[in-house]
């Protein structure tokens, strides 16, 4: 049984329908990657897989159950959400943002325990963040500061991580960063990612599994040498070009044909 999955949904923001009688399963211990051009629906779509979002049709399930008759905090034990760009309160240091993933475990009167202080610290330690627990989050450096949120979501402890754009405004040595950081905890851990990203070859380095949106619905998904043509680039993307293998990982390359002068085709 898949933990999650859209059965027929529908997604819109007041008149303006975003998506349509769309139907996914999210493979178990995977990484996901949504892609398609921009305002396809594909950070909506996210927000519907984490409950941020009721659709007007159709339903999301987590293990089975409809994930809004789950108790809020049963949703956060089982799956956590990165958005875009988030923003923490001025002066909160790393420690108490990566503290935060914690919320879901406390109650009444038990509002801090040593299986939260084991998990705060086991994500410290896996985002490389320990030496820079003390340093507030809006002193980091943009690398620093996405490790530090994606702390804070390993800190909680979900088999299923959401992550909206992680690599939004970083340059491209640290968007590899986080996406191998993402990669191990996956692979080690066996984490199901689910997330958005606009570079496609990044997607198609690290995705076992592509999800290519348009008009309103899925046009193709699969492993990405089985999905990843011209034809679909083209079609998803208005955009030419040429997949070539990538020499360093052995996926699919994507290479634009633009308007300069274009040799050997």
């Amino acid at each position: 049984m898949n933990r999650l999955k859209a059965k027929s949904i529908n997604l819109s923001y007041g008149n303006n329908t975003i998506i349509k009688d769309l139907d996914i399963e999210i493979p178990e211990g995977e990484i996901t990657i949504l892609i398609g051009a921009n305002g396809s629906g594909k950070s909506t779509l996210l927000r519907a897989l984490a409950r941020l979002m009721k659709p007007d049709k159709g339903n999301i399930v987590l293990d089975g159950e409809s994930i809004f008759n789950l108790p809020t905090k049963e949703v956060a034990k089982k799956l956590s959400i990165l958005p875009q760009s988030p923003i923490a309160p001025e002066g909160m240091t790393v420690f108490q943002l990566v503290k935060q993933g914690r919320y879901p475990y406390q109650t009444l009167f038990q509002q801090w325990s040593k299986e939260d202080e084991k998990m705060v610290n086991k994500a410290l330690r896996e985002t490389g963040m320990v030496e820079l627990k003390n340093r507030t989050v809006d002193s980091l450096s943009g690398g620093q500061r996405q490790r530090a949120w994606i702390a804070m979501t390993l800190a909680q402890n979900t088999e299923t991580i959401l992550l909206d754009e992680p690599t939004t405004y970083l340059d491209l040595a640290h968007q590899v960063e986080i996406l191998d950081l993402l990669d191990e905890l996956n692979k080690n851990e066996e984490r199901t990612i689910v997330m958005v990203l606009h570079d496609l070859n990044l997607a198609f380095r690290y995705a076992d599994h592509i999800v290519a949106i348009r008009d309103k619905e899925i046009y193709a998904e699969g492993k990405p040498y089985d999905v990843v043509t011209p034809d679909m680039v083209r079609n998803v993307f208005g955009m030419k070009c040429r997949i070539i293998n990538d020499p360093v990982s052995d996926t699919p390359l994507c290479v634009p044909i633009g308007n300069k002068k274009v040799v050997n085709l």
